[in-house]
């Protein structure tokens, strides 16, 4: 691989992480009951909780699952950089990205 098309590569997987950074990814808990939606940046920027599905009596638990949807949206980010690079390098491992 020469030089040019490592710069090529580079572009287009900046260009890739660019888009992926201005998706969202959404998170779930208990059926729904919880819901996180991260950026590709992994900024949380919403958190939806359903009042129905708990009672003063249930904090715990309701933290419990905020927590299991927050990792839920950071599972779906980091799958979502791991097919980008997979996809720009061909499967190849190039020291420094990601």
């Amino acid at each position: 691989m020469n030089m040019r098309e490592i710069q090529k590569m580079q572009q287009k997987l900046m260009k890739m992480q660019e888009e992926l950074e201005a998706n969202l990814f959404t998170g779930t808990a208990g059926g729904g009951a919880v819901t996180v939606i991260m950026s590709g940046k992994y900024e949380i920027t919403s958190v939806k909780i359903d009042p129905e599905a708990f009672s003063a009596d249930d904090i715990e638990e309701l933290e419990v699952m905020v927590k299991a949807a927050a990792k839920d949206a950071h599972d779906r980010v980091t799958d979502a950089q791991q097919k980008l690079v997979n996809s720009a390098t061909g499967g190849m491992k190039i020291p420094g990205m990601f």
